[in-house]
């Protein structure tokens, strides 16, 4: 069922987060939102279940990029809208963009960018919602940009106590790192665990970030 964009605020959206509940535009030229509970949600494991393929393990303790949180939201979310590779069409349109910019300003979503140099190689933003992180979109320009900022992301949520890393849909993308699939009843039970929790994900300082996203307490 569509619904037009006026009627959708960031109180509407943290609300329908919280009730398991996410909008997406048919494409980013629509003007209108849909909003989703799928049957079926993807959800990647924030315990020794989380897996690293062994060739990413490599790429990251080379440091081929910095990593920053919540450094160019704008610049990320816009990338995330931009047309790729294998992702000729997005779901991200302008009311997706001015949304989810309002609950940046809020401090509810956030980006975890991934730089080299100057440049904007990758990064993914999402939702925060008690001790629930929905994520939304990510983007990469160089070679495995977006992983690596997905590996700093769930180091991250560990380190401060997130329980649920909900990722919307499975991919092949995404499977590689043991994201699993469960049912919407057991999604429900799993989101009204987490967000009453009073977490929030925190700014962490560089060094100990990069300890974290080492590996050495994630299984391969």
């Amino acid at each position: 069922m569509s619904n037009r964009t006026f009627l959708i605020t960031p109180d509407v959206l943290l609300r329908a987060y919280a009730a398991g509940i996410f909008p997406m535009a048919e494409s980013a030229a629509a003007h209108e939102l849909r909003w989703f509970d799928p049957p079926i949600r993807a959800v990647i494991p924030l315990d020794d279940e989380f897996h690293v393929p062994r060739s990413l393990r490599r790429v990251i303790r080379k440091k081929p990029y910095k990593i920053t949180l919540n450094t160019a939201f704008d610049q990320t979310i816009r990338a995330c809208a931009e047309p790729a590779e294998g992702r000729e069409i997005t779901w991200i349109n302008r009311p997706i963009i001015d949304l989810y910019t309002s609950l940046f300003r809020r401090g509810h979503a956030h980006s975890i960018e991934a730089w080299d140099g100057d440049e904007l190689a990758g990064g993914l933003y999402g939702v925060s919602l008690g001790a629930a992180f929905f994520g939304e979109s990510m983007f990469s320009r160089k070679s495995d940009a977006s992983k690596i900022a997905l590996v700093y992301l769930v180091a991250l949520m560990r380190h401060c106590g997130f329980t649920l890393l909900d990722t919307q849909f499975q991919t092949e993308h995404l499977s590689q790192f043991g994201t699993f699939e469960v049912t919407r009843v057991n999604y429900h039970h799993m989101l009204a665990a987490a967000v009453p929790k009073p977490v929030k994900l925190a700014r962490p300082d560089p060094k100990e970030w990069d300890q974290w996203a080492g590996l050495a307490d994630v299984t391969g």
